[in-house]
């Protein structure tokens, strides 16, 4: 299953409107001026939320649902890898998988996400000393998530597989995001969960800190609640 999946461009519009176009963050006096992060496994546990969302697609096109090595994956790949990874080559079955996600409500889903915290209050806060991004394997839901999360208005730069470019663990996604927030790669850190999250942010010449336990680093932080000090470990 993880051979078959091979980066895809999305090939839907740009998600520029979601990015506001300045900050009025007072920067830290370290070396950091844009604390980018990921979604899935950092934002929230999506766990639960991604096996139902691709288990009622599969159920709609008479699919079996994940095996557990799917499972896995789901939480870290982009929906156009997993579907084409499912249909293995079937053009029929994979225009199936994409017709269902279109007229699709995600609310169930979005319902299952499991913050640590309020998020509003602590992106605003750290918003006060750094610029912050969004860049994600997610796609067509990602303005609903940010505005499900009440997150609308924080990030400075949002990319994802929304744009027209590859997903992790090419470094397309981050790049993006870098040159929406107009800020160097060397001045800026990824917060991350996963192996492709940490090869993704090495290739565009990013800072890394690692999320939770699925990720090897040597600056691996439990939950981001403990970010603000791995932060200033970043001289």
């Amino acid at each position: 299953m993880r051979a078959e999946l091979t980066a895809r461009s999305a090939g839907a519009p740009r998600a520029d409107h979601l990015a506001p176009r300045s900050s009025h963050a007072q920067y830290s006096f370290n070396m950091i001026e844009l604390v980018m992060f990921d979604a899935d496994g950092v934002l929230f546990d999506s766990t639960e939320s991604n096996v139902a969302y691709y288990n009622w697609i599969l159920a709609k096109v008479g699919e079996p649902p994940l095996d557990r090595d799917e499972e896995i994956l789901a939480v870290s790949y982009a929906a156009s890898e997993m579907f084409a990874a499912r249909a293995r080559g079937d053009a029929i079955k994979l225009a199936a998988m994409l017709n269902v996600t279109r007229n699709m409500d995600q609310t169930p889903f979005f319902k299952m996400l499991r913050p640590p915290f309020e998020l509003r209050p602590f992106m605003l806060d750290l918003k006060r000393r750094y610029k912050l991004g969004l860049a994600t394997n997610r796609s067509a839901t990602v303005p609903a998530l940010v505005e499900h999360l009440g997150l609308a208005g924080v990030f400075d730069a949002v990319a994802s597989a929304l744009d027209q470019v590859r997903p992790k663990p090419a470094p397309d996604i981050l790049r993006l995001c870098l040159e929406r927030a107009g800020v160097d790669a060397t001045r800026a850190v990824y917060v991350g969960d996963s192996r492709i999250d940490r090869e993704a942010a090495e290739s565009a010449g990013m800072h890394f800190i690692g999320v939770g336990a699925r990720i090897e680093h040597d600056r691996l932080i439990t939950t981001i609640a403990d970010l603000q000090a791995a932060l200033e470990l970043l001289k």
